[in-house]
């Protein structure tokens, strides 16, 4: 099965407005950072996509085994050799973050070291990945390829969707 022309961007439009003696002096600010990845498992390219939506119970946690127990929307199991974006946001009426860390024992290296990881607070969003490259972040069956997500506290269950893009090779 094929992936479809794959594009991650996220963009920001603002402006920083001060009011002087005569008027108003406007500083302008855009950004917008964007890859598209085609189907494949080189650079530029990407060949699986996970999405969900899950839910954590109070104080629950889940591990994402990027090797071999994810299914895609067809059922299929995937085994990710890279993944090449992460995005993952909770829901605006959850009362808990949504964590997200690299276990200690088993975590796939998205971040720089066992246990660092980010909250997403209710409403918000990460994108700690997205990258066009050949390389992107490896994925080792067994040894790195867990990442975990975690609900903060033991008073309500919390709800999150996740996107993770990849290789199979």
């Amino acid at each position: 099965m094929a992936l479809g022309t794959t594009s991650v961007s996220v963009a920001v439009s603002s402006s920083q407005v001060k009011t002087l003696d005569l008027g108003d002096a406007t500083f302008p600010v855009a950004l917008t950072l964007a890859i598209t990845l085609l189907n494949g498992t080189g650079a530029g390219q990407a060949d699986l996509i996970f999405t969900g939506t899950r839910t954590l119970a109070a104080s629950g946690t889940e591990n994402l085994d990027l090797a071999g127990s994810l299914t895609d929307a067809y059922g299929a199991t995937m085994t990710f050799a890279r993944i090449k974006g992460v995005i993952i946001g909770a829901a605006t009426g959850n009362t808990n973050d949504v964590q997200v860390t690299r276990p200690a024992s088993n975590g796939v290296p998205l971040y720089l070291a066992a246990g660092d990881g980010q909250a997403v607070r209710p409403g918000a969003f990460i994108v700690p990945l997205a990258c066009s490259d050949a390389t992107g972040v490896a994925v080792t069956a067994g040894t790195g390829d867990l990442l975990t997500i975690t609900n903060s506290a033991g008073t309500t269950g919390v709800t999150y969707t996740v996107i993770i893009i990849g290789a199979s090779a």
